[in-house]
């Protein structure tokens, strides 16, 4: 029994001798900039992978992803600026006080991820008879209705945003949670959950007659996709210190949705296409300030790229990166 998993665990504890590795000798490495880049990826990562549990492999059509990250962010920020700093004062300068905190996060990325998993509900529910462009447009609705409600919420710091959140999350932390979100999701795709919801997705007609509960699994994609973006979303605020309303608009939402298209729904070209669009951004602003643009390049740069991913197939949209990469998970 046991020589059945340790091929498993090797690979969890190499996995984790790395992260490890990377956390201690890139901050050398590099500047904080950097740093932080490594971070937006990790993060984007699990935000996009968690959107492909729901538009690539369920087949719905969610644009307001960046709600549920919204919702995970400033919950927790809310916790910690009000009682997680007061909680660990105590403990401060002892040998128990990183421990603590590392603990202190998991439990806030958890109820980060449960705070937008009942968001995933509410707007899963409601969403059962729509399709295609009407459940996109409820989606939408959902997020700017999240951003508007941010907005003129005075305790979370409405307009101006919140600040003062303490810096609990790192590199490793992120890494790590990246690493779980995808081996949680690739494991959830290839489970009887995950071929219910790939039969959803090619014919929801046909899974009903075979008896799936289509209700059932169309929501759980929508509360589990939505789980790990209020996760991310704790990260991005234990690391920036500073989030507002506009950190999680309609573009962010369009990013992500950009991210599962070029990737196809599979799994391993989502976290490359995910690189690739985090990257992109930082290069461009290389780019504007040794051209001297008047315009930010970037917006355009990117309806270019959703253009070209709808009018190619999904098959060759990163082919020359993955030559033997078969099937997918977005719908002709």
């Amino acid at each position: 029994m046991w020589a059945h998993y340790l091929p498993r665990l090797v690979l969890y504890v190499a996995i984790g001798s790395v992260l490890v590795g990377l956390d201690v000798g890139l901050p050398r490495l590099l500047n904080a900039y950097l740093v932080q880049i490594l971070v937006f990826v990790a993060c984007n990562i699990v935000l996009a992978t968690s959107l492909n549990l729901i538009n690539g492999i369920a087949g719905q059509f969610s644009i307001g992803h960046a709600g549920f990250m919204a919702i995970g962010a400033y919950a927790t920020a809310w916790l910690s600026t009000t009682h997680g700093q007061r909680l660990l004062a105590p403990y401060e300068g002892q040998r128990l006080e990183p421990l603590l905190i590392v603990a202190y996060l998991v439990v806030l990325m958890f109820l980060g991820g449960l705070a937008a998993a009942l968001g995933g509900l509410l707007i899963g529910l409601p969403s059962l008879r729509l399709r295609g462009d009407y459940l996109a447009i409820a989606t939408l609705g959902f997020g700017e209705i999240i951003r508007v409600l941010l907005l003129n919420l005075e305790p979370v710091g409405g307009a101006t945003g919140l600040r003062g959140i303490p810096q609990y999350s790192s590199l490793f932390l992120v890494l790590v949670a990246a690493v779980v979100t995808v081996a949680a999701l690739h494991n959830l795709g290839n489970s009887v959950h995950g071929r219910s919801l790939l039969a959803i997705r090619e014919d929801e007609t046909a899974a009903e007659a075979l008896g799936i509960d289509c209700a059932h699994y169309k929501t759980s994609a929508f509360v589990i996709g939505a789980f790990f973006a209020g996760v991310a979303g704790c990260l991005y605020a234990h690391y920036t210190q500073f989030i507002h309303p506009r950190s999680f608009d309609f573009m962010k939402s369009i990013e992500l949705v950009l991210i599962v298209v070029l990737g196809g729904g599979n799994l391993r070209s989502v976290i490359l296409a995910a690189v690739a669009i985090t990257l992109l951004p930082e290069g461009l602003r290389l780019v504007k300030g040794a051209l001297h643009l008047p315009f930010d390049p970037r917006m355009a740069i990117y309806s270019a790229l959703l253009i070209a991913a709808m009018l190619v197939r999904r098959e060759r949209v990163l082919q020359a990166v993955l030559p033997g990469r078969k099937g997918g998970g977005l719908r002709e």
